[in-house]
């Protein structure tokens, strides 16, 4: 399986919102993320920005501002992201000071891991925990 060496991530999920600019300021106000980039057209719809958490990042862009993505994501529904994160209660804590809807409180998982689970302004589901998928390499 191909990588990119290094411990760069290979994966990065792709959002599109109808007010891109309200989801980069709650994801990094609220969520604990760090504006890497953001590209903007020129009627302010978001290109392109890219959004850190840990070594891992999501790019979000603008609803319907054309194109071949932007086309085949039409009519998608909400997606769900898991981001890893240290402390899981003092993210919490972030969120709900920020007024962020809590979909599940912190929580000890059978699995071992420690997660909660948030539903963003436009309903795509974000769950911060501790769990670190294995990657087989």
């Amino acid at each position: 399986m191909a990588g990119t060496g290094g411990g760069a991530p290979s994966i990065y999920p792709t959002v599109l919102y109808a007010d891109a600019k309200a989801a980069v300021r709650q994801l990094t106000e609220a969520l604990g993320f760090t504006e890497l980039s953001l590209y903007e057209s020129e009627d302010g719809s978001v290109m392109h920005a890219e959004l850190a958490q840990g070594n891992g990042a999501v790019m979000i862009g603008s609803k319907g501002r054309g194109g071949v993505f932007d086309s085949a994501m039409k009519g998608a529904g909400p997606a769900g992201v898991y981001v890893v994160v240290d402390d899981v209660d003092a993210h919490h804590r972030r969120a709900v000071d920020h007024g962020v809807e809590v979909l599940m409180p912190p929580t000890d998982q059978d699995y071992g891991s420690r997660d909660y689970m948030v539903r963003d302004a436009e309903g795509n589901i974000w769950s911060f925990g501790t769990y670190v998928p294995a990657t087989g390499g």
